[in-house]
């Protein structure tokens, strides 16, 4: 294990060693308990954790979700004030997906299912073609995967700010290093949670059933800070 963990990127040890504290975690399916007391708070694409009390000032200056205004599939005006006192997960897709995005959406549904009934928890899936995924794209799509509105926001807009919240806001990709082009094309399957005040607090692999259980653990641990 030792041996491994020294051959990978930073971000990638990260993901192995939630994925395997996941298993660990989810090995019981009624387990709600999060591998950590407190999450961490990340602030880079190293992903690299750092721990602060809820009112250590090194936060009024920490890495944060940047403001955005996209459209939804309901073709409502989403911005950052959406989520305002709210946790929210999001990822990145595109409705003509053929690979990985059927079991992110399936996923996100674990999520939608587990928080349905919970005002605090919504979700937030940006379309990385939105150039082809207009709100009535999105509508039918929405309808056909179960989406709720109120709770899963499917949103469309300008590829540059969608792109750009990928890359700098939420760090989704994992080439680390590797220079990229405004428009270069996102592809991920991670899932990026963020708490309150639009801080991240955790990064899973989207395609995991039990990194997406270990989400779900995190997420109530979020809710009690």
């Amino acid at each position: 294990m030792n041996w491994i963990m020294s051959k990978l990127k930073p971000k990638s040890k990260t993901l192995l060693l939630c994925l395997c504290i996941g298993w660990a975690a989810c090995s019981n399916s009624t387990d709600k308990t999060s591998r950590v007391a407190t999450l961490p708070y990340y602030g880079d694409a190293t992903f690299t954790p750092y721990w602060f009390a809820a009112d250590s000032s090194a936060l009024t200056t920490f890495h944060r979700i940047s403001d955005f205004e996209l459209t939804n599939q309901a073709g409502e005006t989403i911005t950052a004030q959406t989520f305002a006192d709210k946790i929210y997960i999001t990822d990145f897709f595109f409705t003509t997906c053929p690979g990985i995005c059927p079991q992110m959406t399936a996923n996100m549904g674990v999520l939608q299912d587990e928080f349905m009934n919970d005002e605090e928890v919504l979700l937030l899936s940006h379309s990385v073609t939105p150039e082809r995924d207009s709100v009535a794209v999105l509508k039918d799509y929405a309808k056909n995967k179960g989406v709720i509105s109120k709770k899963w926001h499917l949103v469309t807009g300008k590829q540059q700010e969608i792109y750009r919240l990928g890359r700098k806001d939420y760090f989704v990709e994992e080439d680390l290093g590797l220079e990229k082009e405004a428009d270069d094309f996102l592809h991920t399957e991670n899932f990026v949670l963020i708490d309150k005040n639009r801080h991240i607090r955790g990064i899973y692999n989207g395609l995991n059933k039990a990194a997406i259980q270990q989400l779900i653990a995190d997420i109530y641990s979020l809710k009690k800070e």
